[in-house]
């Protein structure tokens, strides 16, 4: 892919147009994804930020299933990092209480259950997208995705609870896929297919144990997987070459859209260079 090619069209808004300021913004968003070299029928894994942008989540996702078309199929990180005792977020959850109130707090936590289990620190987007009816979410108790379209069972079945975003994960099947990846006003920091890079990085990261609840309340699942870390994802984006992005602006901040295996593939060479692994201790 290349980042040469001129900005899509927008509709222009000025003081004669009538219509209600979301229809406009509609208008900018399908312009912007038409402007784009999205592939028809390929799988399209999106981040995405939608504060700011006057647009509802239904109104992006339809956006996005339209460019598509009917044969693509939407993803989106479906994560519940509340439901892992070494998250960030678990910990932010029980900070305030005592060792009594926490340990009572961590009895009564409800399991995963991918049919109803919400991802509120993964955004609207894709909150909206993993209850739309039809939607299909993988298993995992804390790194699930969720998919819309004819290739979502596909993709996203068979997600081993004991593999994050690795090999048996539906990262690997996207990757298989040629899948291409979305950041919608969002940055490398939070591109979740870096992971996979991860995986197949040269020594192997550590391993580490996680714990989750499934199945029932407070029934805490152990298992061991790779000692994931995002801290420099940013860079690793960062170092990319211009030729494997394509670079466009929504809403004042910036959208980027790539091939899955190619970034993949310069990240997994990146941190098999660059990363300490003692950076993880």
């Amino acid at each position: 892919m290349t980042n040469a090619a001129p900005p899509a069209a927008t509709p222009k808004t000025g003081h004669h147009d009538t219509r209600p300021a979301a229809d406009t913004h509609v208008d900018q968003l399908v312009g912007m994804l038409a402007g784009l070299p999205i592939r028809p029928g390929t799988p399209l894994m999106v981040h995405a930020s939608l504060s700011g942008t006057g647009l509802s989540p239904t109104q992006v996702r339809n956006a996005l299933l339209n460019a598509l078309e009917p044969r693509g199929t939407l993803v989106v990180p479906a994560f519940t990092p509340e439901n892992s005792d070494g998250s960030r977020a678990h910990r932010a959850l029980v900070a305030h209480l005592s060792a009594e109130e926490a340990e009572a707090f961590r009895a009564s936590m409800p399991p995963f259950e991918p049919d109803a289990t919400p991802c509120p620190s993964m955004g609207a987007l894709a909150e909206c997208v993993r209850t739309t009816p039809g939607a299909v979410r993988s298993d995992h108790p804390q790194t699930s995705l969720a998919a819309i379209g004819p290739r979502a069972g596909e993709l996203l079945s068979g997600h081993d609870p004991r593999c994050h975003l690795g090999e048996r994960s539906p990262l690997a099947r996207l990757y298989a896929a040629n899948a291409q990846i979305l950041l919608l006003r969002v940055g490398f920091e939070v591109c979740s297919a870096f992971h996979l890079a991860e995986y197949r990085m040269t020594p192997r990261p550590p391993q580490r144990l996680y714990r989750c609840v499934v199945g029932d309340k407070g029934n805490w699942f152990t298992y061991e997987d790779l000692a994931l870390y995002d801290g420099d994802f940013a860079e690793a984006g960062a170092r990319l070459p211009d030729e494997l992005l394509v670079r466009r602006e929504w809403a004042g901040e910036p959208v980027t859209l790539f091939d899955m295996r190619a970034v993949v593939d310069d990240v997994r060479d990146q941190l098999s260079r660059y990363r300490l692994r003692n950076d993880l201790n």
